[in-house]
């Protein structure tokens, strides 16, 4: 008896056209430059805050500052409203700022020029 092919072997006839593979919205060109371009505006607003308010009267008022219960309250106040602390804190915002810049040309280089993810 000769060897009939099993249901799972059948031979191609091909009349059967192959699906084209989907693609997601997330692969999508408009969606990567939306989604920097979002990027680029929290990044450039967390930035500005982290800038400037830690060289403002409400840094000072902040109830923050006063998380700290009996003997770690005084400490904690004076490492709060440190220079060198603020100057750390405004430091994260120009990073902030670095990285929103840094975003904002790889958004503008054409698509030759970028490099695979």
């Amino acid at each position: 008896m000769p060897d009939a092919p099993m249901d799972d072997e059948r031979p191609e006839t091909g009349s059967e056209q192959p699906e084209p593979p989907r693609r997601s919205v997330f692969g999508s060109n408009w969606f990567r430059r939306l989604a920097s371009i979002v990027f680029v505006v929290f990044c450039f607003e967390i930035g500005l805050f982290l800038l400037i308010y830690p060289w403002t009267d409400a840094w000072t008022d902040n109830t923050l500052s006063l998380l700290g219960r009996g003997e770690y309250q005084l400490p904690l106040r004076q490492l709060w409203n440190d220079p060198y602390f603020r100057g750390t804190v405004s430091g994260f915002g120009i990073l902030n700022f670095w990285i929103a810049i840094s975003e904002l040309f790889d958004l503008f280089r054409g698509p030759s020029e970028t490099k695979p993810h």
